[in-house]
């Protein structure tokens, strides 16, 4: 049982899974490889001078490895109620996990599939997105959502940002009190 699976390692969903996986929640990230950032050009990334989507996106999942989240290259075809939180069904594997982030894009197929309300974009070119509170939470209790598809821009620090402000609302929850995840130089 994972505490957290997160779909899709954009910006968004990988951003997610380092927080979760560095805060010690056991976290699956699930990547379809068909990212929309992985043909981006970014200049306007804070810290970064340049680097294409595609670099930007591996790095992503190399930092939510390196915390420790398991990074499985699968397409998600279902997810279900259970009594304990979601079975996610890929095109090869299941998952049971407690709460689940959607992170995919300008994809909304799989969210309308489970019930997951959705409305329209306000973003040029994107025509629908999950409806979410200011928290990241969707109508289902325990499927929330960050990034494009949660109606943020589309720039990758926007939708990092969104990944990260869902998963530290997640692990709050999961802690019964506020997380805050901030390291300190080493002397």
């Amino acid at each position: 049982m994972y505490d957290v699976a997160i779909i899709g390692a954009g910006p968004a969903g990988a951003s997610a899974a380092i927080f979760t996986a560095k805060a010690g929640k056991k976290t699956v990230l699930i990547d379809n490889d068909k990212s929309m950032t992985k043909r981006a050009w970014v200049e306007n990334h804070y810290g970064v001078m340049e680097i294409t989507g595609s670099d930007l996106v591996e790095t992503g999942k190399k930092q939510a490895v390196k915390f420790g989240a398991e990074l499985v290259n699968a397409q998600v075809v279902d997810i279900t109620k259970t009594e304990t939180g979601f079975l996610i069904q890929t095109d090869n594997a299941t998952f049971e996990t407690k709460h689940v982030i959607l992170a995919t894009g300008i994809a909304t197929d799989l969210a309308e599939k489970i019930g997951v309300k959705t409305k329209p974009g306000t973003e040029p070119r994107i025509k629908t997105v999950i409806d979410v509170d200011a928290s990241g939470r969707t109508n289902v209790d325990g499927v929330w959502a960050a990034g494009t598809v949660a109606g943020v821009s589309v720039h990758t620090i926007i939708t990092a940002g969104d990944g990260a402000k869902v998963a530290i609302n997640i692990i709050s929850e999961l802690n019964g009190e506020r997380y805050v995840d901030h390291d300190v130089l080493k002397a």
